[in-house]
């Protein structure tokens, strides 16, 4: 059993992901790991895509090392090889980069501005800023 595109190192830079390989990993972040099939079925109720696309996209993401592929007798199964919160902060940071100049505070403000924000939502997020502001102290 073979398995190619080991898990890079933590400080490694993720892949690009495009939205749609986003929804694939997604789908590969919840169940750890699965076969093509297995994958069509999860996006089944949610996506009109054929087979040949998640095939596709699954081939991508194996290119660029988001995931890993193992043959286990006649098929393959794929799990992730980058890790979701490392993904997921690189392309907030990019976002912010790219539409906010890198700053946090005109996008949290303009969303909370414009989205309904529930008590518990607001507790959250002041447990955050005290907790940045304890790490700012240091």
């Amino acid at each position: 059993m073979a398995r190619h595109a080991p898990t890079p190192p933590a400080e490694a830079t993720a892949p690009k992901i495009s939205d749609a390989e986003w929804t694939v990993m997604k789908v590969l972040w919840d169940r750890g790991t699965s076969t093509l099939a297995e994958v069509v079925r999860e996006l089944e109720g949610r996506l009109h895509w054929k087979p040949r696309t998640v095939q596709s996209l699954i081939r991508r993401l194996t290119d660029k090392g988001a995931l890993a592929v193992e043959a286990v007798g006649r098929e393959f199964r794929y799990s992730p090889a980058v890790d979701q919160d490392q993904c997921q902060h690189e392309e907030s940071r990019s976002f912010l980069d790219r539409v906010f100049n890198g700053r946090l505070t005109p996008f949290v403000a303009g969303l909370m501005e414009r989205e309904e924000v529930s008590q518990d939502d607001l507790a959250a997020l002041r447990a955050v800023l005290e907790q940045a502001e304890r790490k700012a102290k240091k």
